[in-house]
């Protein structure tokens, strides 16, 4: 450990401009309001600070678990840790809001799946069995990734408790495409979610960046040399609900994999486009699982062709891949809304959000069907954007971000 740990945060400040944008006085509060919980609840005087921050995928609508492309940044929300080792081989995480979590290292068998004690417990078990250590220590967690609102909270804690064993006990040894390896591993087999990659990537990297998933065994992770700051990415919470919509999103990866197997694949990544359009072959596909690979092809140019924009300054065309990646997201890949619902919470926000965009883009954001949707403003529109679509919405569910430069980092 070549960081020494922090006997107050005014030493951590001025990491603040990077991490959070233009949050800095609202983060101090956060920090030393943090740091005295945590002293209060392990009678400790110092500690090690980890952020891991929330994601937005600005172009590249369910691509990844077919092998596809995104274009992903990390954001200024983060999960925040304050946290030592200890001798006992036991993790204790106190969160704020969800009280005392206890992980006995000696124990790593997989029993709790859907918990956060489970992600935890995911994590070890890929550091153990992928040959690394792993050791107890107690941690205070706070977080403003917000649950349900498709910036990956549980990615960023499952990168969060990845980067403090890393950390901790390896000597900060494994790369990022490691940590990702181990979080995904802890989401899709111990916490029992199918994802693919995308989340745990954006947040491990930080950045903007060019996500490439052809490879099933190498993230290709490209960085774009470019920058957003003219603008302001702002999520509105549709308020709708994701409950009872996991076989929704399920459809999405099955129904492009169907598409996919006709061809005698696995991904549709593996399928050429023009080998794709085959005649004989799309009369025996359902029709929505060949709009969906449709969009697939489509979102993957867009994701090429808004890199190439945003790496000339040409913010106009890029703006355009992402009205058109919406357009497609509703009308190709079909996750705007449920079918046979009447609530429609993810249409009704965009068109009313659409109003007030004064030139910028918006499009549904991440799953789809509930949850977000994102908009990328002008910084001079901003607060008007902010104070038309807080009418609708409340303010509490206008959520403005900027693209954080850091992955996961122990300050």
């Amino acid at each position: 450990m070549l960081k020494s740990p922090y006997y107050d945060t005014k030493a951590a400040e001025s990491m603040f401009k990077a991490l959070y944008g233009e949050n800095t006085l609202l983060q101090s509060e956060r920090y030393s309001k943090a740091f005295d919980t945590f002293k209060k609840l392990y009678n400790a005087d110092s500690a090690y600070i980890c952020s891991s921050s929330g994601r937005v995928e600005l172009l590249g609508n369910h691509t990844d678990h077919n092998g596809g492309k995104v274009l992903s940044c990390a954001i200024s929300l983060d999960t925040l840790a304050f946290f030592v080792p200890n001798d006992l081989n036991i993790v204790n995480v106190y969160s704020e809001g969800y009280g005392k979590i206890v992980v006995n290292l000696n124990d790593l068998s997989d029993t709790e799946n859907g918990t956060t004690l489970s992600l935890i417990k995911g994590v070890a078990k890929w550091f153990v069995s992928n040959g690394f250590k792993i050791g107890g220590f107690n941690a205070y967690v706070t977080s403003t990734v917000l649950n349900g609102a498709g910036i990956s909270s549980s990615a960023a804690f499952e990168v969060l408790i990845s980067e403090i064993l890393n950390f901790l006990f390896n000597d900060g040894k494994l790369t990022n495409e490691q940590k990702v390896k181990a979080s995904h591993f802890a989401e899709n087999v111990y916490f029992g979610k199918p994802c693919g990659l995308l989340d745990q990537t954006a947040i491990a990297y930080g950045g903007l960046k060019k996500l490439d998933f052809k490879d099933p065994n190498k993230l290709s992770v490209e960085n774009i040399d470019a920058n957003l700051d003219d603008y302001t990415l702002i999520l509105i919470n549709t308020g709708g609900s994701h409950e009872n919509l996991t076989d929704e999103y399920a459809a999405i990866p099955a129904e492009m994999k169907i598409v996919a197997k006709a061809f005698g694949k696995e991904r549709l990544i593996d399928i050429d486009e023009n080998e794709f359009l085959n005649a004989e072959k799309l009369k025996t596909l359902p029709d929505r699982a060949i709009s969906r690979a449709i969009h697939f092809y489509q979102e993957n140019k867009r994701v090429d062709n808004a890199e190439n924009a945003l790496i000339k300054n040409d913010y106009e065309t890029f703006l355009n891949c992402v009205r058109e990646s919406g357009i497609s997201s509703l009308c190709k890949l079909q996750n705007c809304f449920v079918p046979s619902s009447h609530e429609q919470p993810i249409l009704r926000t965009l068109f009313i959000a659409e109003k007030y965009l004064k030139g910028g883009a918006n499009r549904v954001h991440g799953g789809g069907f509930a949850g977000t949707i994102l908009n990328i403003v002008k910084n001079d529109d901003k607060d008007f954007f902010i104070e038309n679509v807080s009418k609708f919405f409340g303010r509490e569910n206008i959520i403005p971000l900027k693209v954080r430069k850091f992955g996961t980092i122990v300050l």
